[in-house]
């Protein structure tokens, strides 16, 4: 009887507790993800950064990673994005015109270069300069870019072609790919000989080699802001974009090749 007794007071005891519990325990499973929206150029060293964060207690983060004017026009449509991380600054004014970012969240995060890149074994060779011999150098192939009307990097491609005196001379041979990973790929693939990419995607890729570095007066300065976006009511949110300016986050960022520009926190 006494034990009866006993182990029925052991379950309620149980059940209370779970009861007193529940609350935070819902809580706890209640946390979202927090959800950035990333260029794809991004991606290795984002994912780094959210792991970081997450053993020093800080949330799970999912990424959409693709390029920035793809993300842009969804973020514009209400695609549900925590924060936006672009590769340039044009996107970002453009989210922040139409009212889908927190302009007082907004900071320029990151730096980066353009090169011309080739398979692994490939043999070309070239020095980029006013006039180079880019056309020569194709022949009857492809340059893979990012798309050089919406995408960052093909935009920055085209530029520095155009102010090199080049892009006429290869316009019809361009291989446009949806973002700049895309055109890696093709590099990386054997798809085609050359490919312009951010720096950091050639250091991430072992099958191209980079033949050499556009002049960063070649093409407008390559930044990428961050922002938490307007309709975000996620807490950790401004907590991830604040660990993305922190000493931890930058020293991930600047071995995978970027020129930190944000301040420590």
């Amino acid at each position: 009887m006494i034990r009866a007794f006993r182990s029925a007071m052991l379950a309620l005891t149980a059940v209370v507790s779970a009861w007193a519990a529940g609350p935070f325990l819902v809580a706890a499973r209640a946390e979202q993800p927090v959800t950035v929206f990333a260029a794809a150029s991004l991606k290795e060293s984002a994912e780094k950064i959210a792991a970081a964060w997450k053993a020093a207690g800080g949330a799970d983060v999912t990424f959409s990673f693709a390029g920035s004017s793809a993300l842009a026009k969804q973020i514009e449509e209400g695609a549900p994005a925590d924060v936006f991380i672009s590769a340039d600054l044009k996107w970002m004014d453009h989210l922040e015109k139409a009212g889908r970012v927190k302009t007082d969240t907004r900071v320029n995060l990151l730096g980066n270069r353009i090169v011309l890149v080739a398979p692994k074994d490939s043999t070309a060779a070239t020095t980029i300069a006013s006039g180079f011999p880019l056309a020569a150098l194709l022949g009857n192939e492809r340059l893979a870019m990012a798309n050089v009307d919406a995408v960052p990097a093909g935009t920055y491609g085209k530029a520095a072609l155009t102010n090199l005196g080049v892009w006429e001379s290869v316009k019809d041979k361009v291989a446009q790919a949806e973002n700049v990973r895309a055109a890696l790929l093709l590099v990386s693939r054997g798809e085609a000989p050359l490919g312009i990419v951010y720096e950091t995607d050639a250091r991430v890729d072992p099958s191209v080699k980079i033949l050499d570095r556009f002049p960063e007066t070649s093409h407008p300065a390559i930044v990428y802001p961050a922002a938490l976006t307007t309709d975000s009511t996620n807490p950790r949110a401004a907590d991830f974009l604040a660990y993305l300016q922190g000493a931890d986050a930058h020293a991930i960022f600047t071995a995978a090749g970027f020129t930190v520009l944000a301040k420590t926190n």
